[in-house]
């Protein structure tokens, strides 16, 4: 077939453009609109030949839509009015805007695209946002489905729960349904309760936000850790067609270990809620942009002792002084995942690379904001059979 046409809205370091790279099917993105600087910079270091417009979503026309002349649009809007941690102002939100400037555009292009792909953080199911955009695909003549998918649907060992929006255009001739039959792709299908909802495909694993829910009424054992956590975390460590971490991590001579430790202050403070994983895990919590600058929530931090027994470390550990805290906190070898290692557990490519003038933090921002690669790969690739 012909390559697709493709535009590319809210395109941040290029993790849909990766995706339809992965995904095997004939494309060529005509056009990727974003106004994060640092977002763009890498994003034109790994696309260099592909128009990027560092450019307002609401600054683009009409008729600057329809010379682009696309099959198919991939987005991925803000995800702050939507996020359970934060305000959830959802339309009223400013950043929505470009959105909804979206939404209005597309009946009145002079040829809707075939397909369109949407992801958004969990809460988008339930927002007004979602229901204009429903309500306007359908108004133009979409088939549509959405989806609820971790990655750990595909077997890699991270907790990134995401919304996912699929739409194919309906003709006359041929009405295509995207089946459900399709999504045995996935593992963990489950039915939905509401054609209304999103099919709920792999459940969140709980980060260190929700632990202190989950300490109601559990017997702590150690590490502020609950039976029902320790039990969680087995069940998931046991799941064999999930890979394991150390599949997903630079070779040991390549990280700067000094580079990537817990600093003492941080070890001695946020000891009790860090998600502590070995290489041997297949789990992890969801990176944020947080990550490396903040703690609580916003990934997993990895053990490079093995030798240390992660319990024999924190029984008691509240009976020492700070400096024996210190000590014994030490000995696990504590670090923080290299960017370059998130970037594996969200599936980009070897060849994803950043510019050497972007900073680690930057590069913790820009990953925490993307996507999974696999999974969306697997989802155009539904989309489009």
């Amino acid at each position: 077939m012909e390559p697709l046409r493709v535009l590319e809205l809210y395109s941040g370091i290029g993790g849909m453009h990766f995706a339809l790279k992965e995904s095997g099917i004939p494309a060529q993105v005509v056009a990727a609109v974003d106004i994060n600087t640092t977002a763009n910079q890498i994003y034109s270091h790994n696309f260099p030949g592909t128009p990027l417009w560092n450019k307002t979503i609401e600054g683009l026309t009409l008729d600057d839509f329809n010379k682009l002349s696309f099959d198919m649009i991939l987005m991925s809007p803000p995800c702050q009015p939507f996020t359970r941690i934060g305000l959830q102002g959802d339309i009223a939100d400013p950043r929505t805007k470009s959105f909804l400037y979206i939404l209005d555009l597309l009946p009145r292009l002079c040829r809707l695209p075939r397909f369109i792909l949407l992801e958004n953080v969990k809460g988008f199911e339930s927002s007004s946002a979602r229901g204009r955009l429903v309500t306007t695909l359908i108004k133009c003549g979409y088939t549509l489905q959405e989806i609820m998918v971790s990655p750990t649907s595909v077997g890699i060992p991270n907790s990134r729960l995401r919304y996912f929006l699929m739409a194919k255009i309906s003709t006359e001739k041929v009405c295509t349904q995207i089946s459900s039959k399709n999504f045995e792709a996935f593992r963990h299908a489950a039915e939905s309760d509401s054609t209304e909802q999103p099919t709920v495909l792999s459940l969140p694993h709980p980060d260190a936000c929700q632990l202190e829910k989950e300490m109601q009424g559990c017997h702590v054992l150690f590490k502020l850790e609950t039976t029902k956590d320790a039990q969680r975390k087995m069940n998931q460590n046991r799941d064999l067609s999930v890979r394991q971490i150390q599949d997903f991590l630079e070779p040991q001579m390549e990280v700067h270990m000094e580079h990537y430790l817990l600093p003492p202050k941080t070890l001695l403070r946020y000891a009790l809620i860090l998600d502590i994983v070995r290489p041997t895990c297949r789990r992890s919590v969801c990176f944020t942009k947080g990550y490396g600058r903040y703690v609580e929530g916003t990934g997993s931090v990895l053990q490079c002792c093995m030798e240390t027994e992660l319990e024999s470390v924190f029984r008691g550990l509240d009976q020492y002084t700070e400096e024996e805290k210190l000590q014994q906190l030490l000995k696990l070898k504590l670090r923080y995942f290299t960017p370059r290692e998130v970037a594996n557990l969200m599936g980009f490519p070897q060849n994803f690379s950043f510019p050497e003038q972007i900073h680690t933090k930057q590069r913790y921002g820009v990953l925490g904001n993307s996507l999974n690669v696999v999974v969306v790969a697997r989802l155009l690739q539904l989309l489009v059979s």
